[in-house]
């Protein structure tokens, strides 16, 4: 499978075809991985897999982010409040708030951003 074929709007090969999520990324030791689903105008679709010990610092984003974790379990910081988010769990990032990430364990999640 060649993931990294893209036409700079979706990756190719999840175009018209099933695909698995969690196998389309993989751990890296020490290390965010990222890799980009969908980059349109209206928003984005990108996976990530985070190794165990990684974080993602405090932040904000102008849209909600939905994340969807896939395999392992996240540690969202959400407005100062420890949220964690087990495999085949969904949670909801509100535009403007603060939010962070840091993994106690390897997990793998998928980002939407919808702009507007």
């Amino acid at each position: 499978m060649n993931c990294a074929k893209r036409d700079g709007s979706a990756l190719d090969d999840c175009k018209a075809k099933n695909r698995e999520l969690v196998s389309l990324i993989k751990y890296s030791n020490d290390s965010i991985v990222s890799k980009t689903i969908v980059d349109t105008s209206p928003g984005t679709i990108t996976l990530f897999a985070f190794d165990k010990g990684q974080k993602l610092s405090e932040h904000t984003a102008p849209y909600n982010a939905v994340v969807q974790v896939l395999d392992g379990a996240a540690r969202l910081i959400i407005d100062g409040k420890n949220v964690t988010v087990p495999a085949g769990h969904i949670i909801i990032m509100p535009a403007s708030v603060p939010h962070a990430a840091v993994t106690e364990e390897k997990f793998k999640m998928l980002l939407t951003m919808i702009r507007g």
